[in-house]
């Protein structure tokens, strides 16, 4: 049995401070071809996730906030924004599921943000039509102005 306690979220966490794309994950599925994805996810302000969707129709992403607060954006396919959810540790806001063929993203909004994630295996490198084209890769310098407008859409919650 293994067990999600503080001490395992404070080691990802100082991970994810500490790497050059401010995110670390921690998998507790056991390779890349299982067919269930189970994951921590630690994500500090500051990271950029590429906005990209999952074609595949079992690839239905779920997010359960454990830490800190994380903004969810959705986009259409011209990348406009449809929808957005903040997460709020503890709260009845906590919980959001994401179906295939959506673009995606989400922001971290606080500091030790930490996330379980699930989703279909296997994993499989995205591709061309699941990478939005309308969005810069994260060594554009071009990501920093995106993620700030992305942060900017939970300014006033």
């Amino acid at each position: 049995m293994i067990t999600v306690d503080c001490r395992l979220l404070d080691q990802l966490t100082e991970k994810a401070r500490t790497s050059p794309r401010l995110r670390m994950n921690h998998n507790f599925h056991p390779a890349n071809e299982s067919v269930c994805h189970r994951l921590l996810n630690a994500i500090e302000p500051g990271s950029y996730i590429r906005p990209h969707c999952h074609l595949d129709p079992e690839k239905d992403e779920s997010f359960v906030l454990l830490r800190g607060q994380l903004g969810v954006i959705c986009f259409d396919a011209k990348g406009e924004v449809i929808e957005t959810a903040l997460l709020i540790a503890g709260s009845d806001q906590a919980v959001i599921t994401i179906p295939h063929g959506i673009f995606h993203t989400a922001v971290s909004l606080a500091p030790g943000t930490v996330f379980f994630e699930t989703k279909a295996g296997p994993y499989i490198p995205l591709t061309e039509a699941e990478i939005a084209s309308w969005a810069p890769v994260d060594t554009d310098p071009a990501s920093t102005a995106c993620l700030q407008q992305l942060c900017a859409l939970f300014n006033s919650h």
